[in-house]
């Protein structure tokens, strides 16, 4: 759906009209810019309303005389006041100018629920279906402002498809709330209601039974917040994930699939491994981080022997913010293309106890003894260092990383030799030393520098977070709590500290528990990307991303920084700059959605697809209770899938490992047992193509669309993406929108702490102080979301909404005005698209109050009046599908269809089609009418002269005068001044009582003229324009000034337009009153 926003002057042509003819998807309407700025007018509809009065209500030059002397005579006026009030067309329709949307959208779905609308839509498709698959998993609770943005965009787009494009049907494959999320919410929610001796009674099955119940709870009334938000789906057949079929498709990838001990996210909290996208990363965590050293013990044979002037007090200086890994230390890593400094320490300025910042410091005891070791950091990092611990850093020799690899050094805390060892670009001299404490056990770029060098993957933590008693002395303290400070404290007491100090920054936290996470090697399940990552890369430039890269802008150095960093855009600088109105800016481009998720998917490591939970899908393994070995292979796992297809996935836990098993291994089953492990959560939402547009009729693989939020490439669109490759060896969707985030009018995250959420719910049905917080209902909530850019964060709140509704209320209006005027109005026969302005209404006004009943004039401009009608219903329709039903069952008039069926509700209409020679406006004609349009302005300033001097009230007591030296501008006025057709001349554009062109500014042509002003019209024609007093006397019916008035015996008020209207309208008779 395409709109053209005109200048005042412009003409809605075949030239500027082409949007209309080519587009054949949706475009929303948005504000440019910052969405909290100035309105955009949806259909330019603040030029030609302002929403007061009764109707659209005119400028102050406009007289009203015949609709208020008819209002005055109908509120009980005398007789002879209103003498005429019966022959005045007044508009009528049973069409509230209020919408009373608490009452009427709830009304209106439930006409559509009544008549099926939906269903008639659907089965009326026989051509084929757009399908835009919906995902991924909600929060638990109520829906928030971001599922409003999401599910009503997915609506906007699935009704357009669905209803108005030609034999095309959309299907919003609706419901599909992901119930694995849900239900690992619902668990926690169980058992934080319990107390310890009800948990230790409450079974897996138990558990499960109860977390399900509370799902499908929640998803009933997410289901009943998305039908008020009017959005359409098969909300009778949704997909659910622990729906057995569901679960039976989800057990596809094979081959793929292996069991390692690799370091993961791991949530104490929880007591599971977790994804990066069950991640959050809130602000304000603070981190206990050291300075800590590790003295040298051996030097490769390669190194000549030059670190050994330096022993027994050389020492390698690293940097972490999480001490509690040192116990699992195996190496330390440097980069071979750094260069390194040996310095000797000295001048130490005394204690530090708070730097800049308030952040609290502590300096260690090695600093306070008498000899201080020689250190060796990055050369570029000296300096930082000298100011940040208070010494002097003397550099004594300089050497490149690669020397370094294969140095010996003893684990302060063990004793362990530990080697030097060279990893990859992570190590930096952005923070810390320059030399990274390494780790296998518990970072992903650790392990992989592990492997490289054989070292030990050391994992001293359980499940519950806490130290194993393979970390000796620590063995029971919480690795987050107090196992940190007894790892510091110890480090210190064996003079290995340099440094302590509190460190903000961001750090990943169980988006469910909200409690912080560790990273940690366990025995997990894991899909090998490897396998299929060049095959994902390629599936990848075969889809259609929207927005796509933008190129090329000019952004403040400071936003441009932002960008660089933020974790939603990813953006470059291309090494321009310019100073910008005083600003510094930077040349950047901005990546979205292809390079954002190619980014990704060709640098994550194999995913871990396994969680220690009762509930969700079980991976389907089984171990031999000797030796651990894992058994799973095509046999068993369809098996299982034959088995979970029937009976749900809860048979795991209640069938045994006997019937479980194919008939091959039953005789073998005592020596095994079934595994603990479920699926991840987005491997269960990744593999929705599979369940659903692989088995439903009526759908198809791939999807056309996916449609979310711009953190799902790194969620949804990714696991989607992985799955589908390594099954199906393409991409489970041929495009992608995503959009932004919903943040308030100040561009802040919303937060109960912060006071400025904004509820949808409150949007929708109003607050407790209603005058605060008005019920807006759904459409004006769904106008927002179809104005804002959605393609960046979105702001809303209570002036946003103010903006909306006005704008709402302005749409309401107009097309309250075009319904009001067709009450008479039976045969509609053609489309037509203008540029419905004030002037078009303003100026037909006349003809339709008081041009006559049945006049051509009359008769015309209502044809025009029921287009524009039947084409803004119809495309406001997928926007504000209750405002556009609400006008279509209010139609004076029935809409037959081009097979002769009748359009009921607006949905069964098509969407408008165009009428070519109407729209092929001849250029020449254009050029005028714009010409006209301008002049008419400034006509308009010289009759508010005209009237701020008491010379007239109303514009109908005016005379207009031109004069212009432009001969064909001039003939062209003098043609329309003598137009036989009253709608086209002068007087009736320029809403005044006579307008006359002069030949010339002569002063006995001007003389009599009190008022005058000039103008140049498009830049080149001069016109002159003059105002009198009309000529003649005022007519009573329409209030016009003619010289005609009184030259007719019958009815001497009237001019002779009236009188011929009134002649064929008999005056009613009169009652007789004593």
């Amino acid at each position: 759906m395409a709109f053209v926003q005109t200048s005042p002057y412009k003409v809605l042509s075949q030239r500027t009209c082409s949007s209309f003819r080519k587009s054949t998807s949706i475009k929303l309407f948005y504000f440019r810019g910052s969405p909290s700025a100035k309105a955009f007018s949806l259909l330019n509809l603040t030029h030609y309303t302002t929403g007061s009065g009764e109707f659209c209500s005119s400028s102050k030059r406009r007289s009203r005389g015949p609709v208020m002397a008819a209002k005055k005579a109908s509120e009980g006026a005398k007789q002879e006041d209103g003498k005429y009030k019966h022959t005045v067309d007044l508009p009528k329709t049973t069409f509230g100018m209020r919408a009373n949307s608490l009452v009427r959208e709830p009304e209106i779905q439930k006409i559509w629920d009544d008549n099926q609308v939906y269903k008639r839509v659907v089965e009326r498709n026989n051509r084929g279906n757009f399908i835009l698959h919906d995902g991924p998993p909600y929060a638990n609770g109520d829906l928030h402002m971001g599922h409003a943005l999401n599910k009503i965009l997915k609506d906007i787009i699935n009704r357009y498809k669905d209803n108005f494009i030609t034999g095309v049907c959309g299907n919003l494959m609706e419901g599909r709330i992901m119930l694995e999320n849900l239900l690992s919410l619902s668990s926690i929610s169980v058992l934080q209601s319990l107390d310890q001796d009800a948990r230790k009674d409450l079974t897996p099955l138990k558990l499960r039974a109860k977390a399900a119940k509370f799902a499908k709870k929640t998803v009933q009334n997410q289901m009943a917040s998305f039908k008020r938000f009017g959005v359409w789906a098969d909300w009778n057949n949704p997909y659910l994930t622990l729906d057995p079929e569901y679960e039976a498709a989800q057990m596809a990838i094979q081959g793929y699939i292996y069991r390692g001990r690799k370091p993961v996210h791991w949530s104490p909290s929880s007591r599971t491994a977790l994804a990066e996208a069950e991640l959050e990363y809130p602000e304000g965590h603070v981190s206990r981080s050291i300075y800590a050293i590790f003295k040298i013990v051996d030097t490769p044979p390669t190194s000549s022997g030059f670190l050994k002037e330096f022993f027994p007090d050389l020492c390698l200086a690293i940097w972490t913010t999480t001490p509690w890994t040192i116990p699992a230390n195996a190496a330390v890593a440097v980069n071979a293309k750094l260069q390194y400094a040996i310095v000797e320490v000295q001048s130490l300025s005394g204690d530090v106890s708070l730097s800049a910042g308030n952040k609290k410091q502590r300096l260690g005891n090695i600093l306070k003894e008498s000899k201080k070791p020689f250190l060796i950091v990055a050369s570029d990092l000296v300096p930082t260092l000298e100011a940040k611990w208070g010494v002097k850093l003397i550099i004594k020799k300089i050497l490149s990383g690669s020397d370094l690899e294969n140095c010996r050094y003893i684990h302060p805390i063990d004793n362990r030799e530990c080697p030097v060892v060279t990893g990859g670009d992570y190590i930096t001299t952005e923070s810390g030393t320059g030399l990274v404490h390494t780790a296998p056990g518990h970072g992903q770029e650790d392990y992989v520098t592990g492997l490289k060098y054989g070292l030990p993957i050391l994992s001293p933590v359980g499940d519950d977070g806490k130290f194993t008693e393979e970390a000796g002395q620590f063995s029971g303290l919480d690795v987050l709590g107090d196992g940190n400070i007894a790892v510091v404290n110890c480090l210190d007491e064996h003079l290995s500290i340099i440094m302590e100090e509190s460190y903000e920054h961001k750090y990943p936290y169980d988006w469910r528990t909200k409690k912080p996470t560790i990273f940690r090697a366990t025995e997990q399940w894991f899909a090998s990307v490897e396998g299929f990552r060049e095959a994902t890369t390629n599936a990848i430039s075969d889809v259609k991303w929207i927005p796509p890269q933008l190129q090329g802008y000019l952004i403040p150095a400071h936003i441009a920084f932002a960008l660089h960093d933020s974790k939603f855009l990813l953006a470059s600088t291309n090494g321009m700059m310019s100073l910008t109105s005083g600003v510094l800016c930077i040349c950047m481009t901005i990546v979205q959605s292809e390079n954002r998720i190619s980014a990704m998917t060709s640098s994550r490591s194999d995913w871990c697809i396994s969680r220690q939970r009762t509930w969700g899908l079980p991976i389907p393994a089984f171990y031999h209770v000797q030796t651990k070995e894992p058994l799973m292979n095509e046999e068993t796992i369809n098996h299982i899938k034959t088995i979970i297809a029937q009976k749900g996935s809860d048979a795991w836990w209640y069938m045994t490992v006997e019937d479980l098993l194919p008939e091959k291994y039953r005789e073998k089953a005592s020596d095994y047992e079934k595994g603990t492990d479920t699926m991840d959560v987005w491997f269960d939402s990744g593999s929705s193509w599979a369940a659903v547009l692989g088995k439903r009729n009526g759908l198809s693989f791939p999807a056309d669309l996916y449609l979310e939020g711009t953190d799902q490439h790194r969620g949804w669109f990714q696991s989607s993406l992985l799955t589908s490759i390594a099954t199906k060896g393409k991409a489970p969707y041929s495009s992608v929108v995503t959009h932004g985030f919903v943040l308030d009018e100040k561009g802040l995250k919303m937060s109960k702490s912060l006071g400025n959420v904004v509820d949808p719910r409150t949007v929708i049905e109003g607050g407790k102080n209603t005058k605060e917080a008005p019920g807006y209902g759904a459409d004006v909530l769904r106008l927002w979301v179809s104005s804002v850019d959605y393609t960046g964060d979105v702001l809303i709140g209570p002036q946003v909404l103010r903006q909306m509704s006005d704008i709402y209320r302005k749409l309401r209006g107009t097309l309250r005005y075009l319904l009001a005027n067709l009450h008479d109005w039976k045969i509609i026969q053609r489309f037509v698209i203008v540029d419905l302005s004030n002037f078009y209404f303003d100026v037909a006004k006349d003809r339709l109050y008081v041009g006559g009943t049945t006049s051509f004039t009359r008769r015309s401009c209502q044809t025009v009046l029921a287009a524009h009608l039947l084409s803004i219903a119809r495309a406001i329709a997928p926007i504000l599908p209750h405002l556009a039903e609400d006008v279509w069952q209010n139609l004076p008039f029935q809409y037959t269809m081009e097979d002769g069926s009748i359009a009921e509700f607006v949905f069964e209409s098509r969407w408008p089609t165009l009428n070519e020679t109407w729209l092929a406006f001849p250029t020449k004609e254009i050029d005028f009418w714009e010409k006209i349009l301008e002049l008419r302005t400034e006509v308009n300033r010289v009759l508010e002269i005209a009237r701020t001097e008491k010379l007239i009230g109303s514009s109908l007591d005016a005379k207009v005068y031109l004069q212009t030296s432009d001969a064909s501008l001039a003939s062209r006025l003098c043609e329309m001044c003598a137009a036989n057709n009253d709608v086209d001349t002068l007087r009736r554009i320029f809403i005044t009582s006579q307008a006359e062109v002069l030949p010339s500014l002569e002063d006995e042509l001007i003389s009599h003229i009190p008022f005058s002003g000039e103008c140049l019209i498009q830049g080149k024609s001069k016109v002159w324009i003059g105002v009198s007093r009309a000529e003649g006397l005022k007519c009573e019916r329409c209030w016009n000034f003619s010289p005609q008035v009184g030259s007719f015996s019958e009815h001497p008020t009237l001019c002779n337009r009236c009188y011929n209207v009134v002649d064929a309208q008999p005056l009613p008779a009169v009652a007789m009153t004593s």
